[in-house]
């Protein structure tokens, strides 16, 4: 059997997730959400190849097509009840949740024990062409009553699922703040048309068992929903990540120029004054450049340095008045004549003095304010450069 790029896409991306799932199932046994999530993938993963041989009617792992379909709903009962589960122990008392659970797992057992038998009173003759009636929806065995059973059992039971799950997502988002809340809340407009499209394929498939199919139209309507309720519904519950990711993402960029900016005011004050350096490792500009990693340890540990050295160098500036202690242009200026006077070996008193401080008692004020006095210092070093 031959897959598309779609499908090998869709497989390392699913098996993918299952793996980093297990992994943080692993991690930590006793989380009932995740045990859920990862059935959740694992039906959802596994069964997407037997659904691809079910509908080109073809074998696949030595299981005849119709088995390969019956294997890809029974998966797809379990990824959806494992869904409902995920959103009920998120939003009631464990207690509460293991009731509701053990509720609808006999409700899900009644729905595979139904699915079973249905499969197994197909005729051998219709076996393949029932496998291939979802891909195929115009044509197809019509009025068999093992066949109808068979999908209507499925789609009744995932209608049932999908909505349920709907009606927790929006419990669950009441309590929820605001970020998760409009995540669950697109999550749950998804598994609104999830169950739209569901109804619709019961629908079809009681129009099939009574001698006519839906008309074509119906089939692709109901196939839309479920794909944009599909898309919706992975909007929805990834967006409060990629959210949260984002605003790491602008801290991050923010820290690291701030890193770069701070470069020149830490380079005249380090020469001074390498003992205050909380890394024994030279800074090169390259590395300052090149390296993603640490931004954030970095960044500090730089304004520290940055602060230390000022501390140490104030002593030098003790007789600047206040209108060159608050212009950075002309405290850049001084500082010059200051660390000159420092690597000369010129001695004064002991008597440290604020140096760039903020208006504001905030890091970013702070920083702002080495920031312009760094700048100012690489404006009064650019001549002697040139």
């Amino acid at each position: 059997m031959t897959y598309t790029g779609f499908d090998l896409v869709h497989g390392i991306v699913s098996f993918g997730a299952l793996a980093w799932m297990l992994y943080l199932v692993a991690r930590s046994p006793g989380d009932v959400r995740r045990w859920a999530v990862a059935g959740l993938l694992a039906g959802w993963s596994i069964a997407y190849p037997f659904g691809i041989a079910a509908s080109r009617g073809v074998e696949f792992l030595g299981v005849d097509a119709m088995n390969a379909r019956y294997l890809q709903h029974s998966l797809l009962l379990v990824a959806a009840y494992s869904l409902v589960c995920f959103f009920q122990f998120s939003a009631l008392e464990p207690a509460l949740a293991r009731g509701r659970a053990i509720r609808d797992g006999v409700v899900l057992a009644v729905a595979l024990v139904v699915l079973t038998v249905a499969n197994v009173m197909i005729p051998a003759d219709l076996r393949t062409p029932a496998a291939t009636v979802t891909s195929t929806p115009g044509e197809g065995p019509v009025g068999v009553t093992s066949i109808a059973i068979f999908y209507v059992a499925a789609n009744s039971y995932l209608l049932y699922a999908f909505a349920a799950a709907c009606v927790w997502t929006r419990r669950y988002a009441r309590g929820a703040e605001p970020r998760l809340r409009r995540g669950l809340r697109i999550a749950s407009i998804g598994l609104a048309a999830i169950s739209l499209a569901g109804a619709t394929f019961v629908a079809s498939n009681l129009s099939r068992w009574a001698g006519t199919p839906a008309p074509p139209p119906v089939v692709v309507t109901s196939i839309f929903l479920l794909l944009l309720g599909i898309v919706l519904f992975v909007v929805g519950m990834a967006y409060p990540t990629v959210r949260t990711r984002m605003a790491a993402l602008r801290v991050w960029r923010r820290h690291r120029r701030a890193y770069r900016r701070l470069r020149p005011l830490w380079t005249v004050l380090n020469e001074q004054f390498p003992q205050d350096a909380l890394s024994r490792v030279p800074a090169s500009r390259w590395r300052d450049a090149l390296t993603l990693r640490s931004v954030h340890r970095r960044y500090y540990r730089r304004v520290i340095e940055c602060r230390d050295g000022l501390v140490r160098i104030s002593p030098y500036l003790a007789n600047l008045d206040p209108a060159e202690l608050t212009d950075p242009d002309r405290l850049a200026s001084k500082l010059s004549t200051a660390l000159r006077a420092h690597a000369a070996g010129e001695t004064v008193a002991p008597q440290a003095i604020p140096l760039a401080l903020p208006t504001e008692d905030s890091l970013e004020a702070d920083v702002d304010r080495l920031i312009e006095l760094s700048q100012a210092v690489e404006r009064s070093a650019a001549p002697a450069a040139t």
